[in-house]
């Protein structure tokens, strides 16, 4: 019976997220901010659209460039498409990155020895940064949708940016709400995200104010009041 070698395909994977993960996020955050400029400045203002357009487009070509390098690298052919379905649905839509906060804290703590963060730390932070990417991001694709639209009352992107907040915290307030298709389409998956979010950070604030009063306790000396 001969030994099979073990491939090494999933080790090389492994080290390519760990080096890239990080610079990939610095490349999202240009994204962000090109995107933010093509869609805030005025159409007449120039260069700062062209620029903003280049840097959109090596953005992206990056992440494609990225995607390809992490599908060889898998060794799984089209199964990557649907055990990496964020990174796939990542690549299409670059606006969507803050979903990868936690793989982005991951790679961070593997290249530093510093002190991890308690759990609930870790999942009060990764919600919080995660709900400012993505509600800036989401305010400024529906600003771009809704502020030429017939009827729509989010005309301005202070109005997006205020759609954003009672959104994702779910007050839905209803003084600005999409009336375009795709601004629809962006409001229910704002609602999704911000739903899972105030759940992560609520239920992890619980769990930390019960491990404190059961510490509080504990320390406690018997028969005390």
């Amino acid at each position: 019976m001969s030994d099979r070698p073990t491939a090494p395909a999933p080790d090389r994977l492994k080290e390519w997220e760990q080096r890239t993960e990080v610079p990939l996020f610095a490349a999202g955050l240009v994204f962000l901010a090109g995107y933010a400029t093509r869609v805030l400045v005025p159409v007449g203002v120039q260069p700062w659209r062209d620029i903003a357009l280049a840097l959109v487009a090596a953005t992206w070509l990056l992440f494609v460039v990225d995607y390809g390098v992490r599908l060889r690298l898998s060794g799984l052919g089209a199964r990557f498409v649907h055990s990496h379905w964020l990174d796939t649905v990542v690549v299409i839509l670059p606006l969507l990155r803050p979903l990868r906060m936690v793989q982005v804290y991951m790679a961070v703590q593997k290249r530093t020895d510093r002190p991890r963060l308690s759990l609930y730390a870790r999942v009060m932070a990764y919600a919080s940064l995660t709900a400012g990417l993505l509600g800036f991001s989401c305010a400024l694709a529906v600003y771009y949708q809704e502020r030429e639209a017939s009827g729509a009352s989010i005309r301005t992107f202070g109005d997006a940016v205020w759609w954003a907040c009672a959104t994702l915290t779910t007050v839905g307030y209803g003084d600005a709400v999409p009336v375009t298709p795709w601004g629809r389409v962006i409001a229910a998956f704002l609602m999704a995200c911000g739903l899972a979010l105030l759940g992560a950070v609520t239920g992890s604030f619980s769990s930390w104010l019960v491990e404190v009063f059961q510490r509080e306790d504990e320390k406690r000396p018997p028969g005390s009041a």
